[in-house]
Parts: structure tokens; sequence; C-alpha cells
């Protein structure tokens, strides 16, 4: 099987659909997906939970075994700000068979501060050995929505051990451009 990392190729986007069960893995699968990630909002849906509840370590690895499973590709576990402990969530959802993660930079409403963002990403690293660590920011969505804020925040994620950056809201094709000539996401 090929890695989750060496689908992470410059010039290359790597496409990833997102599942929120079993079911809707199997089907992303059988349409050709070379790799899944999970989305907290669909997960958090089908467990009858509204999105942004707290699932947990344990419930978070569960989804993501059951997912893996069933599955020939590399998963990648949506954790949102990592639970009550994100080096717990990171090590059971690894432990549950996940090849990356995806970590915000925001609780709730307020969006983090980099460093505190940074601490928690080293943390991530240091629980998920080599995990891909997939960092993203909320700046387009709950922040300032300049591209400099992005570019601070990605150098700082990258140095603490991000693999990649995710920056929704960001739909400028020329910042896309300019960031991804930067440190995260070719890392």
């Amino acid at each position: 099987m090929t890695t989750f990392a060496e689908l992470h190729r410059t010039g290359d986007p790597l496409l990833l659909p997102n599942a929120w069960d079993v079911g809707s893995a199997v089907a992303i699968a059988a349409a050709g997906a070379k790799a899944i990630a999970t989305t907290s909002a669909g997960v958090a849906w089908s467990l009858g939970v509204p999105d942004g509840a707290d699932l947990g370590a344990e419930r978070q690895a569960a989804v993501i075994e059951r997912i893996v499973g069933a599955v020939g590709v590399p998963v990648s576990a949506d954790i949102e700000a990592g639970y009550d402990s994100v080096e717990a969530t990171v090590a059971a959802v690894v432990q549950a068979g996940a090849a990356g993660i995806n970590l915000e930079d925001r609780v709730g409403a307020d969006l983090l501060d980099p460093a505190e963002q940074a601490d928690r990403l080293a943390a991530a690293r240091a629980a998920g050995g080599s995990v891909w660590i997939n960092a993203r920011t909320d700046v387009y969505l709950a922040g300032s929505r300049r591209l400099d804020e992005v570019q601070r925040r990605a150098e700082a994620y990258a140095a603490a051990g991000a693999d990649s950056l995710f920056v929704p809201g960001l739909i400028d094709l020329k910042a896309l451009e300019e960031l991804a000539g930067g440190r995260c996401p070719s890392r």
C-alpha cells in the first residue's frame, strides 16, 4: 500500500474525500480514492451528537479503527482541536490505524495563539511519531483573513512538526499559489 506521506507531492495535489462512517468510507474507496479523511462534523452527526461535541480519544479511535479496517487506503483522522488531550487523542487514533491527523487551531469561536498551537502540534508529533500532521488554521474563517498571518502560522506550525497546512475559507488562487510556495504545506 502507498503510504500517506507518499501521496503528498508538489504539483500533484492529493484529493482527500471525507467519510463519516464505514459505509461512506467503503463507497469512497470503491470510487478510487487514494486516501480518505474523516470529517469531524459528519462523524459527530453519524454518532448522534452535534458538530464540535467532545467525542474524546476513545470514541474517535473507535470510529477510525472501524473505517481503517474496512478500506485498503490510508485514513486521516480529523480530531478537531484534540478534544480534552491532544496527546491522548493522537495516540489513540494512531493506535487505531490512522495514517494522518488534522488538528485545528481554533477551540469553539476562539482562534488560538500561534505559539500555543505550535506547542499542541509538537505534542501531537511526540504522541504520533511518524503520523502525517495536517495543521488547520482558521484565520480565514474566524481570524484576520490575512495571508501574512497564515504564513506566520505556517512557519511556526512547520517548525513544530506539521507536515501540511489546511486553510479553509481561503479561495484566492493567487494567495493559494503564494502559500503553496512556502515551507508548509510541501514539507
